[in-house]
């Protein structure tokens, strides 16, 4: 293993701690491919599956050696991943298709798929001797990190924006004793903040600019094509918001494609809020990236400059993906639809539910292509965009889907008028 520029091709050992390029760009994992040939099978990995013994119980551990094949001992693991598909006839005839899959990875142990990424970057930590961590984050990350750290016995420190995160998250980073620094500004200053005091104070950053952070999202395509048996889906959709998942997976994918174990790649679909949509812009007017300034009620993806945006768009473009774009009333109401069935998910989650109910009026997906939806956060993170949507108070967006709770009288008349 090794990491590599994006851009110049340089190379630097992993055993270094560094998140860019002298040349300034990002760098990337690079696996031994053509060594893992010999060893790397679907037989091996659903072996794993079986087994409950660590790391092989964790949904990213049980593909180490196309994460980060390291000494057991520096990983740290609750074990996560692991998570579950649903199908619902709810959701299948609000996006327009005969089937979808949801792929819910809520379930992790902090209730986000940042798990499958931290789980990866505190175990480099560990391997490269750190005792403090930090990230900026909009909540989900923080959250990872701060119990994840507390596992390892490293002190973390979290950068987030003043009052603009969503109390399920902030309150996981306080119960797991992140240092919570809020400052003055939004998701896009914290993270230029702590890159510099990560590089001043010799703290190691956790956010997507690390490789390794990358390196464990790749589990959720692995995982993703496992239950389904090793057969490719036509479409994976999934929100956008720093671009990590999305640069991770087609990471992955390639890698896969490469060792023979996939014979095609999943199209996948970036699905960003348009007041967060700065990919969504280049893609569409075939311009330059130019950051925004974000704003969006879906906080987990509330970010104007994603800092992985130039290993996103190499992503979707081999897999001849797509990148679309949906409004707060769409989030809210593909929310309520996800949430009325049973399963439940944070606004920023039912991003991917929106995008593809976009993409198949516009004829993008195709009724009869097999599509997995990531549902990115548990519905627990964010309670008050919830309740105020089914109440009517949410600024701006229309209750169409609402179920207000109904005010009685303590009786049995009452209720039985209710019911009718």
């Amino acid at each position: 293993m090794i990491l590599r520029c994006i851009e110049c091709g340089k190379e630097y050992p992993i055993d270094e701690a560094r998140y860019r390029c002298e040349c300034g760009n990002l760098l990337e994992v690079v696996h031994p491919l053509e060594t893992l040939k010999k060893k790397l099978s679907r037989k091996l990995f659903d072996e794993r599956l079986a087994r409950r013994d660590f790391p092989y119980n964790s949904g990213v551990w049980r593909y180490k050696e196309l994460i980060l094949d390291i000494d057991e001992k520096f990983i740290i693991s609750r074990p996560e991943g692991n998570t579950n598909f649903y199908t619902s006839g709810k959701v299948a005839e609000y996006v327009g298709l005969k089937d979808i899959l949801l792929k819910h990875e809520g379930e992790n142990p902090t209730a986000s798929f940042k798990d499958r990424g931290m789980t990866c970057g505190i175990s480099a930590a560990k391997m490269l001797g750190f005792k403090r961590v930090a990230c900026a984050s909009t909540g989900n990350t923080s959250a990872s990190m701060a119990s994840y750290a507390a596992m390892a016995g490293m002190e973390s420190i979290v950068f987030i924006p003043e009052g603009k995160i969503a109390f399920g998250k902030l309150a996981q980073a306080l119960a797991y004793g992140a240092k919570t620094l809020q400052i003055k500004g939004d998701f896009d200053d914290a993270m230029q903040l702590v890159q510099e005091v990560c590089q001043e104070l010799g703290i190691y950053l956790l956010n997507s600019v690390n490789p390794f952070r990358i390196e464990g999202q790749k589990a959720i395509g692995f995982e993703v094509l496992q239950q389904l048996g090793w057969q490719v889906p036509h479409w994976i959709a999934l929100p956008g918001g720093n671009l990590g998942n999305n640069t991770a997976l087609s990471k992955g994918f390639k890698e896969l494609y490469e060792l023979g174990i996939i014979e095609k790649v999943p199209r996948i679909a970036v699905v960003q809020a348009h007041g967060a949509n700065p990919l969504y812009r280049m893609w569409k007017n075939k311009t330059s990236f130019t950051s925004v300034k974000a704003q969006t009620i879906a906080t987990a993806i509330k970010i104007g400059n994603p800092i992985s945006w130039k290993k996103s768009i190499r992503g979707i473009e081999w897999t001849r993906g797509v990148v679309e774009e949906v409004t707060d009333q769409e989030i809210m109401d593909a929310k309520a639809i996800v949430d009325a069935s049973g399963i439940g998910a944070e606004p920023a989650s039912c991003a991917s539910i929106a995008g593809v109910r976009k993409l198949v009026r516009a004829g993008i997906i195709n009724k009869d292509e097999k599509v997995v939806a990531i549902l990115t956060g548990n519905l627990l993170k964010d309670p008050d965009a919830t309740v105020n949507y089914h109440l009517g108070k949410l600024k701006g967006i229309k209750s169409n889907y609402a179920n207000k709770p109904i005010q009685i009288e303590p009786n049995l008349e009452a209720v039985k008028k209710c019911l009718k």
